[in-house]
C-alpha cells in the first residue's frame, strides 16, 4: 500500500494543511502544554533546593547520594552552565557528569578512591560542588547573602526562576511529547471511527500478526540485520493493518511528526 507516495500533487497541499494545523495547535494548546511541565517542574525544583537546606549544602556526599540533582543546580549559577561547560571547569571525567545528568546515578567503573582521569569519585565530585558553590546565582537566593533562610514566597520565587531555565532548555522536546500526543489521539479518533479496532493494550500482539481492521500504537516491528545476526526492533508510531488485507500483507506504518520537519525526496 503506497498511498500518496505515487501522488506528488498531493503532497504540497498536504504539507500546507499540516503546517496550518500545527500552527492552530502550537498557539491554542502548546502555552498550556509547557505550563503544566513547568508547574511539575517547579515542584521538582523546590524539594531539591529544600535537599540542599536552600543550597547551604551542595557537598560531594548530597552529590553522590542524590546525582539528579545535579540539572537543578547547573541552572542556579549565574550564567547557568552547560554541562560541558561544567565539566571544563571542574576539571572532571565528562562520563561523571554525563552520567549523573541523563542516567540520574554515578558511573558504575568509579567508586570511591577510584582514580579516572586524574581524579577519584570523592575529589571529582568535591571539584563540581566548589564550581557550583562560586557561581550560585545572588540575585536568585537573595538569602544567601542574608545568611539565613528563605521564605515561602522567595523559594517559590527562586524554584519557578530555576524551572524557567530548565523547561527553557528542553522546551522542543516538551512540545514534541505534547504534539505527538495529539496526533495519535487525533489518528486513534479517526481509525475507530472507521470502523478499526484498537489492539494497543494486547500485549500477545506481535508484528505480523495484526488481523485487518485493527490497529497499534508504539509497535516494535523487527528487521533482520544485513549479514545476519538478531533482529533489531524499531518503534513504530501507528501501524494498522488495512481491512481488505491479504494473509501476506504487511501492516501500514506511521510515523509522528511536528510540522515543519519536511521531507523531501
Amino acid at each position: 500500500m503506497i498511498v500518496n507516495r505515487d501522488k506528488p500533487d498531493r503532497w504540497k497541499s498536504d504539507i500546507s494543511r499540516s503546517v496550518d494545523m500545527y500552527n492552530d495547535w502550537f498557539m491554542h494548546f502548546a502555552p498550556e502544554a509547557y505550563r503544566t511541565v513547568r508547574v511539575q517542574t517547579t515542584k521538582d525544583v523546590e524539594k531539591a533546593l529544600r535537599a540542599t537546606n536552600n543550597l547551604a549544602n551542595i557537598g560531594a556526599d548530597l552529590l553522590k547520594d542524590k546525582p539528579a540533582i545535579l540539572s537543578t543546580l547547573r541552572m542556579s549559577t549565574c550564567p547557568p552552565l552547560a554541562i560541558d561547560r561544567l565539566i571544563g571547569l571542574a576539571g572532571v571525567p565528562a562520563n561523571l557528569v554525563k552520567s549523573m545528568e541523563k542516567k540520574h546515578r554515578m558511573p558504575p567503573q568509579m567508586g570511591s578512591g577510584d582514580l579516572v582521569g586524574g581524579y577519584d569519585l570523592d575529589h571529582g565530585l568535591a571539584k563540581i560542588s566548589s564550581v557550583i558553590s562560586r557561581m550560585i546565582d545572588p540575585d536568585i537566593f537573595i538569602w544567601l547573602k542574608r545568611g539565613d533562610s528563605p521564605s515561602e514566597r522567595e523559594l517559590y520565587r527562586a524554584s519557578t526562576i530555576v524551572a524557567d531555565r530548565l523547561c527553557g532548555a528542553v522546551a522542543n522536546p516538551i512540545l514534541r511529547n505534547a504534539q505527538e500526543k495529539r496526533q495519535l489521539a487525533a489518528i486513534g479518533k479517526w481509525l475507530t471511527a472507521s470502523g478499526y479496532e484498537n489492539r494497543t493494550a494486547d500485549r500477545g500482539v506481535e508484528f505480523g500478526k495484526l488481523l485487518p481492521g485493527t490497529y497499534s500504537f508504539q509497535f516494535n516491528m523487527p528487521i533482520e540485520q544485513e549479514g545476519g545476526g538478531r533482529p533489531v526492533n524499531i518503534p513504530v508510531d501507528v501501524a494498522i493493518m488495512p481491512k481488505s488485507a491479504k494473509d501476506d500483507e504487511l501492516p501500514l506504518l506511521i510515523e509522528a511528526k511536528s510540522a515543519g520537519d519536511f521531507a523531501a525526496e
